[in-house]
């Protein structure tokens, strides 16, 4: 696999008043554990970390979520309990990553023939 290639697995939540983002393992790992609660949330999850939109749906930029917007979305602050009612409710998609572009190696310079 070249580098930057892969896939990004992610579940988009439509609250009441902002839009919630949480990143996953993978799809099986999310549709496993919905048919089997046995499974620890850090086998599923990719990060403890609960991001907002701030309405602009599943892309723009994630801002992390603070406690106060979690006991306003979901009426608890524990991050768990936030992940769990995403990952019921919520939508799951996945997206593949392009190969990386930009420069490869800065310290070489112009590279122009003198």
């Amino acid at each position: 696999m070249t580098r930057g290639n892969g896939s990004a697995s992610k579940v988009h939540y439509q609250g009441k008043e902002d839009d919630f983002v949480i990143m996953v393992d993978d799809v099986k790992a999310v549709q496993d554990w919905k048919e089997d609660r046995s499974i620890p949330l850090a086998q599923v999850v990719n990060g403890f970390k609960i991001f907002v939109t701030h309405k602009h749906g599943a892309q723009g930029v994630y801002d992390e979520a603070s406690k106060q917007t979690l006991e306003n979305e979901f009426g608890s602050h524990n991050e768990d309990e936030c992940m769990i009612k995403i990952l019921e409710g919520g939508t799951l998609q996945e997206t593949e990553t392009g190969q990386r572009q930009g420069p490869k190696n800065d310290t070489m310079g112009a590279r122009q023939a003198h």
